[in-house]
């Protein structure tokens, strides 16, 4: 069983949550785990006057996602920073690149799963998920959520992403707030959860 982890980061918060549902899959599927990140589609020059260049370096070591990942894995978990309630563009551009894979049903059957991150409390994290869903659909993938079995979406003493869409985390305007332990350990769950379901499928 293999779960590849695709995400796009820009100031290290997805890479933090990716990391976190990594460790939470590797629970069940063990080191058939790999985090990968899709193209980044900005110049150095723009990273550097967003203040991310630095950021950027934490997992500059992450491999770079090809198609390939996306056909030998039988669960892939995405993670993409909310971009106007939806995902940024370059995992957009990413997945344009798909075209020959949807016409060979390359990804039909597959197990797919989101998370995400944005700015503020309410930055467009659940339409950016279910956003999202459409395209893995189009691919016939199966959408695994985090469900409420996962009762650290119920907390409400405390500011906090995660949804029964998908976990997530808050950012800050600035960027300067790091993913909490509750929207680590949602991430974890997130990924242990895919990955049963998808040893039960590909059992």
């Amino acid at each position: 069983m293999k779960i590849n982890i695709i995400f796009h980061s820009i100031y290290g918060h997805i890479y933090r949550l990716a990391e976190a549902i990594a460790e939470g899959a590797g629970q069940i599927s063990g080191e058939q785990v790999r985090l990968l990140q899709v193209p980044e589609t900005f110049s150095d020059e723009i990273l550097a006057k967003m203040g991310a260049t630095q950021a950027k370096k934490t997992f500059a070591h992450i491999p770079t996602a090809t198609l390939e990942n996306l056909t030998e894995a039988d669960a892939i978990i995405f993670g993409t920073p909310t971009r106007f309630g939806m995902m940024s563009g370059q995992m957009r551009t990413f997945f344009d690149t798909t075209g020959g894979l949807w016409a060979n049903k390359a990804l039909v059957g597959k197990v797919g799963s989101v998370f995400t991150s944005s700015g503020t409390q309410h930055g467009g994290q659940e339409s950016t998920i279910l956003s999202f869903h459409t395209t893995l659909l189009h691919h016939g993938m199966i959408i695994v959520g985090v469900p409420y079995s996962e009762e650290r979406l119920m907390i409400v003493d405390e500011v906090s992403g995660g949804s029964p869409y998908g976990s997530s985390t808050i950012a800050g305007p600035d960027g300067s707030r790091l993913p909490s332990e509750n929207e680590l350990a949602i991430a974890r769950f997130q990924g242990k959860h895919v990955a049963e379901v998808t040893r039960r499928l590909v059992g």
